[in-house]
């Protein structure tokens, strides 16, 4: 594939904040995309019990990790945006004990393993840099399942909110403190583990504080130190 800068600039923005990534090693990152595509909300990206062959690389939309639970309902584990590799860990990981759905319409990358496990081999700067990226995803990872047990709804949503916004800043997604959030109150139910009437309290809890508005799908933060 021709190498597309515009194809890893969320990717190298994100990565930035963790050290510095050269024009050559960025020439790097867009020679390893093999394909682009789009994927409809409610497709997987990942399935679970599968072993990909290659890594995705989200370059717009929304899309979650997942398990389904015994009752056949879906808990969402985590939630995935722009410039996020959304299963990096999947080049050593097989196969995969979950799955990663697109909540909204995404347009993904796919990096081959081939090529990623040559690349990380011979340019450690960058195999350090997505390591990093990696271990931070896992304490993201381990704060949703602090809040899950921790925090009352309005709280966890609170954590969310804040969660969200400093990783849109991150890659320019951002504006003043507003970001675009095209979830429906059932799925933001199910990243808290509550029903779709306990997320509409919770979001309801926080306007009353005056902490957010939340206005179809953009959502303000009107108090940061409040909300955090």
């Amino acid at each position: 594939m021709a190498s597309d800068p515009y194809v890893v600039r969320l990717l190298i923005a994100r990565l930035l904040n963790y050290g510095s990534v050269s024009p050559s090693e960025q020439t790097l990152l867009e020679q390893s995309v093999s394909l682009e595509r789009e994927v409809l909300p409610g497709a997987d990206l990942v399935s679970e019990g599968t072993s990909p062959s290659h890594s995705t690389l989200l370059l717009s939309g929304f899309a979650a990790r997942y398990n389904v639970k015994l009752d056949g309902t879906r808990q969402i584990t985590s939630l995935h945006v722009a410039g996020d590799f959304v299963d990096l860990h999947s080049l050593l990981m097989k196969p995969m004990d979950h799955g990663i759905v697109a909540l909204t319409t995404c347009q993904v990358a796919l990096f081959p393993h081939e090529r990623m496990v040559g690349l990380l081999e011979q340019h450690p700067a960058i195999a350090r840099l997505l390591w990093v990226n990696t271990l931070v995803d896992g304490g993201t990872h381990r704060r949703w399942t602090f809040c899950m047990g921790s925090y009352q709804a309005h709280q966890h949503l609170a954590h969310l909110i804040c969660e969200l916004y400093l990783r849109l800043q991150q890659i320019g997604r951002v504006d003043d403190h507003s970001f675009h959030l095209p979830l429906s109150q059932a799925t933001v139910g199910e990243c808290l583990a509550i029903t779709p009437v306990h997320a509409n309290r919770a979001v309801q809890k926080l306007r009353a504080r005056g902490e957010i508005s939340w206005e179809r799908d953009l959502v303000t933060i009107k108090d940061w130190d409040g909300l955090v």
